[in-house]
């Protein structure tokens, strides 16, 4: 297709792309799911299997990684208000955890993802498969944050804090990672545990403390059809999923944690 040179604002039509408004009518109503990358959907037993489990600490970048997580968890228990006690937590603490969680969980995936990126580039070769597996979970714990958006709206305080907190972790993971990718994944790995361990212990309190009603209230939207839940689902029913996809970065972490940097991904 030609264009003038004269300076006539250009309106695109469906011909001038090549598009069948057939076509672009199919896109326009599945162009959320174009968006996403490939995340697990689980079933309803795979659902209420997932258990917390931990990986023994060995060796000195071990022993690193799981006193920095330590350190870092008591700084977010005091930051949020959370206790380790089924029954003590009240919605509003629980959903200040759940969304300061995940705008850092979110991080090491694609700090991981860009930094393998970049090395791919310098190198002129192949990564091996590890790049999409970092970039799904990075994408996974953004939609981790945006489903629980919709049941909290943050003040300026908290943002605030979310700022200056992804600030100081995004360049010290970056850091961090140049240094000893095994370590950082080590990290995450133990990270990922310990949300395993809160999103169950927000399953009880869900069964038998002060938000019982999230076992009756409605999963929001873009929840049901990112885990693709039904239109019955339920908030409890989203945290049982969101506990899933924790425990698949726990074991994909420290199955990276276990490799070489040149190895390939055998989860890719």
């Amino acid at each position: 297709m030609m264009f003038s040179t004269s300076r006539v604002a250009f309106e695109p039509t469906n011909q001038s792309f090549g598009v069948h408004p057939k076509t672009l009518s199919n896109i326009e109503k599945n162009k959320n799911q174009d968006y996403l990358l490939f995340r697990p959907i689980y079933t309803k037993e795979e659902l209420e299997a997932t258990r917390y489990t931990h990986r023994e600490v060995s060796g000195i970048k071990d022993s690193i990684a799981f006193g920095a997580i330590r350190l870092m968890r008591f700084g977010f228990d005091y930051s949020t208000g959370y206790v380790d006690k089924v029954g003590v937590m009240s919605e509003k603490q629980w959903l200040n955890r759940i969304v300061f969680l995940e705008t850092v969980a979110g991080v090491p995936g694609m700090v991981a993802g860009m930094a393998r990126h970049m090395r791919s580039l310098r190198l002129l070769r192949r990564d091996n498969g590890w790049i999409h597996t970092l970039l799904e979970e990075a994408e996974n714990e953004r939609m981790h944050l945006l489903t629980f958006m919709k049941l909290k709206n943050p003040g300026i305080l908290f943002r605030s804090i979310v700022l200056i907190t992804q600030g100081i972790f995004f360049n010290a993971y970056f850091l961090a990672y140049l240094i000893s990718p095994q370590l950082c994944h080590r990290f995450v790995g133990y990270l990922e545990e310990s949300a395993v361990h809160t999103y169950s212990l927000c399953l009880k309190d869900i069964e038998e403390g002060n938000i019982k009603h999230w076992k009756t209230l409605a999963a929001p939207e873009i929840a049901r059809f990112y885990w693709q839940l039904g239109e019955n689902a339920t908030v409890r029913d989203v945290v049982a999923a969101v506990r899933c996809d924790e425990a698949d970065h726990r074991d994909t972490n420290h199955t990276l944690a276990d490799l070489k940097t040149d190895d390939p991904n055998p989860l890719a």
